[in-house]
């Protein structure tokens, strides 16, 4: 909202000094969004005049471009010849001439200078050259009868100054100038002059006749008030005032049609959205109500727009004549040859019109205006505004009776208790400032200890005390509040959850591996890519209602395919030795949930059944950590050769976020896509399955275009534990004793279970076991396999005897044997 200071002043007396900066500032500190200050004074420097245009010769040039050159009178003795490129006026009318030594905004400075075969004496300019208007059809064409040689600054409004505000959604009020003066009003603590005269405005209506165009209203709770006056005799050639056009100009819009110039200029002075039909054009009674199945509309730009139910249209007898709130139609629009007009001054549902002006793409001045609340007792007070003038400016006379539909129900008193906002601010605020504060807001003020408050009808989001603690505060000034932070109160630290979290991140950043989160989104081939059997509960995905891509419509059951994809992304940007993971959470259906969750509403309290009716719609959601590993694990350089990653990497590191969480991890041979069938691992704790890890199978591979040989690791936290504190290690002052042994196992018996058989044979004494070795080959029978282990024997309170160590060695050997049939190699 573009705010002239001049119309401002109309509304409130500043005191003397007070400019543009001086109001930006003040807007700023009572809560509101200044996007800037256009000093219009001192945007164009030197001389800038008033015009005639004696002659304008249009001439061809080689290039295709058709220039004007012209003599222009500019008051001196003799006429100025200048080049032009626009074509909107001719010879007669009235321009605006930035002469030689002129600086226009931006720094453009005006020079005579020689052009298309023409020696051109100065510019003849438009408003958007002038930034005295975003929108421009050409130059400036001045009201007929502008005498040449004049200081054209005043005529264009240039020796004012414009403060641009953007405010927030909830401040519909603030569209406007009546809503920016009662702003400035409040925070210089002055008068405010109220344009708008409701009891006049009230009592004309129940003196005059009632009925003018009948109007019907369907749908109230999408209109719940609607007025409509007729101006009949209008001149269609009357253009607007110079004054009118300046200002509508000045707040941004472009000057159009007298009609057009007045309904703009009510709406940006009162916030009010106005709409003038073509009283021949209509056809019976204007009709509110919702679109029906198959109904069209084509829109002032020229759009057809196919309508759907939930629309809330302006109709009559032919069908729709607009979209309320929006824009209106083609078929009824003001023409050049209309003489009598049919105001529209109307309160919408701020929903209905968000979302028909979303649906339609059509944002609009009144839209942007309605969707973020209109005053709904203004449109009375608005419409006879706007008709007063049309009647007065285009010489035509406004009906004596007007049709008013008027169901607005009385804004909900609030209770404030007197002390609150003192109490949010930390500070005193007296009770006399309250009432004065909520006053200038608006509001109706009673009670002592406690405040009744009738918010403003044009103060929607005014709806308890919160609302009403913060004008209070605004308008006070935020930068009276002391700044003393509150004592945070004792927390109980992290979780075990949260602690468990970060010591695997911990461990996997000390271990070369990037966290890369991930969207909880995959597309529905996830699943085939993965080579995932049809029976694979993986398989079963929740689809979501409204996703944010239709490539990505499900939710993730496992966290593999975000990482491979940034896995993907990252190597074939060259980047070849990657080592990346991820803990998050999937979604698990259990077997036979609903399909979606019911849909609660927001107008009451859910049931305890309805909750219980979605809790169960809800799917499993467990936390899980998946990591993928591509290229050398052990890079390669000067120092020697390189090792590239392996699936023993892999399970590595899960026996480490193991260790992490304070549990042994152990692993059998499994096969379970995507890993590859005989480099396949499945992850166990305590006899429970806790994930798999491995290498990754070669198709699945090429399905995710990773590097051949991608390890890839997955595992469900919760299911390691709590993560509770973890036991460090007791660290023994005595000497450690090693002893190794070679067992040879048939090629069926797992590592693990001899390493649990030498653990737990070995008994306390055993600190640490590490196999360093595994051979096959002569002289190890055939279908057999030599596993070599480094056993380290410590006590914490001794030196080991040579006879200590021998037995527990012996012990853990004899266990291996009788469990897994290991025999001792070289026995």
């Amino acid at each position: 909202m573009r705010l002239p200071m001049s119309w401002l002043r109309e509304h409130v007396e500043l005191p003397e000094g007070v400019g543009a900066p001086e109001v930006a500032d003040a807007l700023v500190r009572a809560g509101l969004e200044v996007e800037g200050v256009d000093d219009l004074a001192a945007s164009v420097t030197g001389p800038l005049v008033t015009g005639v245009v004696l002659s304008a010769e249009p001439e061809p040039q080689k290039n295709g471009k058709t220039i004007t050159w012209c003599q222009v009178d500019v008051g001196e003795a003799e006429p100025r010849g200048i080049v032009c490129g626009a074509h909107n006026f001719g010879a007669g009318d009235a321009v605006v001439v930035a002469l030689p030594g002129s600086v226009l905004p931006g720094g453009f400075a005006i020079a005579r200078r020689k052009t298309y075969g023409h020696h051109s004496d100065g510019m003849i300019c438009s408003a958007a050259e002038l930034r005295v208007s975003e929108e421009s059809d050409g130059i400036i064409v001045l009201p007929a009868g502008t005498a040449p040689g004049q200081d054209a600054r005043p005529l264009l409004g240039l020796d004012d100054a414009v403060v641009d505000v953007q405010p927030t959604p909830d401040r519909g009020y603030a569209l406007s100038v009546r809503g920016l003066a009662r702003e400035v009003a409040a925070a210089y603590d002055l008068p405010f002059r109220d344009p708008v005269d409701h009891a006049a405005a009230g009592e004309l209506v129940a003196a005059g006749p009632p009925g003018s165009h009948p109007v019907r209203v369907e749908d109230p709770g999408g209109c719940d008030a609607f007025v409509a006056l007729r101006i009949t005799g209008l001149d269609p050639a009357r253009p607007s005032p110079e004054w009118l056009a300046r200002r509508v100009t000045l707040a941004g819009m472009r000057s159009v049609s007298l009609a057009v110039d007045v309904t703009n200029y009510v709406m940006l002075e009162l916030g009010q959205p106005l709409h003038a039909y073509d009283a021949a054009r209509l056809q019976g009674p204007i009709v509110v109500r919702r679109a029906r199945p198959g109904e069209r509309l084509t829109t002032l730009d020229g759009t057809a727009r196919a309508l759907e139910p939930h629309d809330l249209l302006i109709t009559d007898d032919s069908g729709p004549i607009g979209i309320a709130g929006v824009m209106g139609g083609a078929d009824t629009e003001i023409s050049a040859t209309t003489t009598e007009v049919v105001l529209e001054a109307a309160h919408f549902d701020a929903a209905s019109v968000s979302r028909s002006s979303r649906r339609h793409h059509v944002p609009s001045e009144a839209s942007r205006r309605y969707e973020r609340g209109v005053d709904p007792l203004l449109p009375l007070a608005a419409g006879l505004r706007a008709a007063r003038l049309l009647a007065e400016l285009g010489g035509g006379t406004l009906a004596p009776e007007l049709t008013r539909v008027d169901t607005v129900a009385d804004p909900a008193p609030v209770a404030l208790p007197v002390r609150h906002p003192g109490d949010v601010a930390g500070r005193e605020v007296p009770a006399e400032a309250v009432r004065r504060r909520l006053e200038q807001v608006g509001c109706a003020v009673s009670g002592d200890e406690v405040l009744r408050v009738v918010p403003p009808s044009w103060r929607p989001d005014l709806v308890d005390p919160a609302d009403l603690v913060e004008e209070v505060l605004r308008l006070e000034g935020y930068d009276t509040l002391p700044s003393r932070l509150p004592a945070a109160p004792a927390g109980r630290g992290l979780t075990e959850d949260q602690r468990l979290r970060r010591r695997v991140g911990r461990l996997l950043a000390t271990a070369g591996l990037v966290e890369a989160p991930s969207y909880p989104f995959v597309a529905e081939s996830a699943a085939d890519r993965l080579g995932l059997p049809a029976d694979d509960a993986r398989r079963h995905a929740l689809r979501l209602a409204n996703p944010l891509s239709d490539e990505a419509p499900l939710l993730r059951t496992t966290l593999l395919p975000g990482l491979l994809d940034a896995l993907r992304r990252n190597s074939g940007r060259g980047a070849h030795d990657v080592a990346l993971f991820e803990v998050g959470t999937v979604f698990r259906p259990r077997p036979g949930q609903a399909a979606s969750a019911p849909a609660l509403g927001a107008l009451r309290r859910p049931t305890a059944q309805e909750l219980a009716e979605q809790q169960a719609a809800l799917p499993d959601q467990p936390t899980r950590l998946a990591a993928v590993l591509s290229g050398e694990r052990w890079r390669s350089g000067w120092w020697g050769p390189g090792r590239p990653v392996a699936w023993a990497d892999a399970v590595q590191l899960a026996r480490e976020v193991g260790a992490a969480a304070g549990v042994v991890v152990e692993v059998v041979a499994d096969e379970h896509a995507p890993w590859h069938p005989g480099r396949c691992a499945a992850l166990r704790v305590e006899g429970r399955l806790v994930g798999h890890t491995g290498e990754l199978h070669p198709g699945v591979a090429r399905a995710w275009g990773v590097p051949e040989r991608t390890a890839a690791l997955e595992l469900d936290l919760a299911l390691l534990g709590r993560g509770g504190l973890v036991q460090g290690p007791h660290v023994s002052t005595y000497p450690v004793a090693t002893q190794d042994v070679a067992l040879v196992v048939p090629e069926g018996v797992p590592a693990a279970e001899v390493e649990a058989a030498l653990r737990e044979g070995a008994g306390a004494l055993l600190e640490s076991l590490r196999l360093f070795d595994v051979y096959t080959g002569a002289p190890v029978p055939e279908g057999s396999r030599s596993l070599a282990y480094g056993l380290r024997f410590r006590a914490p309170d001794r030196t080991l005897t040579s006879e200590e160590v021998g037995a527990a060695r012996d012990a853990a050997v004899e266990e291996a044997a009788r469990r897994t049939g290991a025999v001792l190699r070289g026995a």
